[in-house]
Parts: structure tokens; C-alpha cells; sequence
């Protein structure tokens, strides 16, 4: 009765009609989802009130994390199940069983946490190790929408084939003949297609998500003077998204992945921001569409009542400019960061949905 309620509210608050989000939970035009990652480090209850909370909310779709503890993972995969949320599923490369035991991290110097080095991942260790997940999750009669292998393999917070500076200073790659280890950079993105096409290959062996959609890892879209002033290497979305697809990565995926942090440019140069990140995204012959499985507005308050009415405002901007690409098709689906976890991007806040949530997750 409460998510009855409080979706009759949210259809009312942007005069939408009932029947205009279908029964996949698909808007108008798109998938409008949120993240709540990283519930395998939460008990089993607190995994389920979360879970509650967001599926009474109104929202239909859920980015939820596989990673270690697998098990915790996959409990609050059925969970979200049980609760009707249809789930995408990023599967967190930096997961030690997809490694050999004799390959260590790369060091983050104190500054970024120590991460192993995509180029060194064991796609046999990953088949494997995938393959036993997805029967857990099968066996439980989950039926998953989506799955995205990795995260930010384009920033060296994730990417261990990228390097962390000992101290910020020296400038960070603006193209891939820049970076340090290019060589190790490359041959990870080739390990990374041949991920993409094992997790097509086991998708399409259960009996559940045989029809799930593969979306490629979410890209940071941390721009070079950012990433100069953390000492921290990256690429520029576009440019990892060619080089994947010369590797072949458009036979396995259905859509790329991207992340996009406005920060200050939520005024007006937003539109042309967005559009400017996405312009990769296409339909047809000339690509994927894009899934925004992250994007976020800061409110730094903490006080309660939460003020959000700025946050709320550029919410709705953002969202004017995703539905003119979805309508445009080459955007599919957008997911607001985060539930509750992140202090400044959260929107469960002072023990329920703030305004700014409730734009974020409302239908087209």
C-alpha cells in the first residue's frame, strides 16, 4: 500500500497518466533505476530494509553489486527479486578469485585504495567463478535485466593497469599514447572484451537471464585538469569506447557504459555537457545506445530537515536532457547514484526520500 501510494504521488507530481511506464518497469521512453551497490558488506536484515525501502519508494530497477562476499551478493539479488525490483547486475572485477594467488595489487599509495591490474585477470578464474554465481541466482528463480561486467575501467581507481602518481604533479594522459603502461592498458581491454563475451556466453546458459542485456563497463567521465590535480590516470569515455570496439566489443555488449557528474556545469551548460559526453552513444550500425548506470548531484547538508530543493531543480534538468536522448534512442537507461551510502549523492535522507530523489527515480 505505501508504494502505491507514494508512486500515485510521484505520477500525479509530473502528470503522468497510469500506463505510461510498462510492465517491465520501463518509462516512457527509458529505464529509471538507482544504485545501491556494495550490500554483500551488510547483514541479511539490513540488506532487506534497504531493499524495502527503495522497492516502496516507486523505483522499478536496482544497480546492485556482485562482489566479495559472492554470497551476501547473491542474497541480496534474491532479495531484491522477492520485492519485484529488476536488477542490474555489476560484476566488480576487482573480486580476488578472478586472479591468480601470486598476483598482487597495484599500489594507491595511501591516496586510492591498492587494485589488481586488469591485464592480469584469469578469464578461466572469471568463467568459473561467474558460471557458479549464475547458477545460485538461477536456482532461485531470479531473473536478471542486465549485467555489467566492471566499472570505471577507464580511471585508475579500478583500473590497475592505469597508474596512481606517488604524488599528484605530472600530467595525466589526454590520449592513450600518454599513458605510462600502455602496452598493459591494452591487453587488459582485450581481456576485458573476452570478459564481455564469457558473460554472453554464461547468460545465455541459464534459464532465467538468458535474454539479460550486457552493458559494458560504466566509464568515468572525470575530466584531465581533475584528474591531474588527484595524480590519478584516465581516458576520456570516447576514446576507451573505440578502442573496445576495434577489439570486437560491440559483438557482445547491447549498450555502453557510462557514468556522468555534472558537478558545477548543473547550470547552463548542462545540456551541452551531457550531450557532449554521450555523443558516442548510437543506434543502428553506428554503435550501442548507452546505459547511465551512475549519475549524481551533490547536497553536502546534513542537517535535518533536508533543504534539496537546488539539488531537486538540477535533478529535473538533468532528466529533460535523458529523455530527449532517450527519444532519440541513443540513451536506454539511467541510474541514479546512490540510495543512501554516499553522503553527498544520497537521497534517503533524515529517514526518508528527499524531494531530489523522488525526481531522480520518477517515470519519463
Amino acid at each position: 500500500m505505501a508504494r502505491r501510494v507514494v508512486l500515485c504521488a510521484l505520477l500525479s507530481l509530473f502528470a503522468i497518466e497510469p500506463g505510461t511506464a510498462n510492465a517491465e518497469g520501463r518509462g516512457a521512453t527509458g529505464i529509471l533505476g538507482i544504485n545501491r551497490v556494495n550490500l554483500a558488506w551488510l547483514p541479511a536484515g539490513e540488506q532487506r530494509k534497504i531493499l524495502s525501502d527503495i522497492a516502496a519508494s516507486g523505483a522499478t530497477h536496482v544497480r546492485l553489486s556482485l562482489s566479495a562476499p559472492v554470497d551476501r551478493s547473491i542474497e541480496a539479488v534474491e532479495i531484491a527479486h522477492g520485492l519485484g525490483l529488476k536488477i542490474l547486475l555489476e560484476i566488480q572485477l576487482t573480486n580476488p578469485d578472478y586472479y591468480a594467488e601470486d598476483v598482487g595489487p597495484r599500489t594507491g599509495y595511501g591516496r586510492i585504495w591498492d587494485i589488481r591490474r586488469l591485464s592480469d585477470l584469469d578469464p578461466v578464474r572469471y568463467r568459473e567463478s561467474l558460471k557458479a554465481a549464475l547458477g545460485r541466482v538461477d536456482d532461485a528463480g531470479v531473473t536478471l535485466a542486465a549485467v555489467e561486467p566492471g566499472n570505471e575501467i577507464n580511471y585508475s581507481a579500478y583500473n590497475g593497469d592505469l597508474v596512481v602518481f606517488r604524488e599528484p604533479g605530472p600530467p595525466t594522459p589526454r590520449s592513450v599514447s600518454d599513458i605510462r603502461n600502455r602496452k598493459a592498458f591494452e591487453r587488459g581491454l582485450a581481456t576485458y572484451v573476452e570478459i564481455a563475451r564469457i558473460t554472453r556466453q554464461e547468460l545465455k546458459a541459464t534459464a532465467h537471464s538468458r535474454n539479460a542485456l550486457v552493458v559494458s563497463a560504466g566509464l568515468s567521465d572525470m575530466n584531465a585538469a581533475e584528474a591531474d590535480q588527484r595524480g590519478m590516470e584516465r581516458l576520456d569515455p570516447e576514446d576507451v569506447i573505440s578502442l573496445l570496439k576495434s577489439l570486437g566489443i560491440d559483438s557482445y555488449v547491447d549498450a555502453y557504459g557510462i557514468h556522468v557528474y555534472p558537478g558545477r556545469r548543473a547550470g547552463p551548460k548542462l545540456a551541452g555537457y551531457i550531450r557532449g559526453l554521450l555523443r558516442f552513444c548510437a543506434t543502428g550500425d553506428r554503435g550501442k545506445p548507452c546505459w547511465v548506470t551512475e549519475w549524481g548531484v551533490a547536497n553536502t547538508t546534513r542537517s535535518c530537515p533536508l533543504d534539496d530543493r537546488k539539488r531537486a531543480d538540477a535533478i529535473v534538468a538533468m532528466r529533460s536532457v535523458f529523455q530527449t536522448l532517450m527519444l532519440s534512442g541513443q540513451l536506454t537507461a539511467a541510474f541514479y547514484y546512490d540510495w543512501d551510502t554516499h553522503a553527498a549523492y544520497g537521497v534517503w535522507r533524515c529517514g526518508g526520500l528527499s524531494s531530489a530523489g523522488v525526481r531522480a527515480i520518477a517515470p519519463n
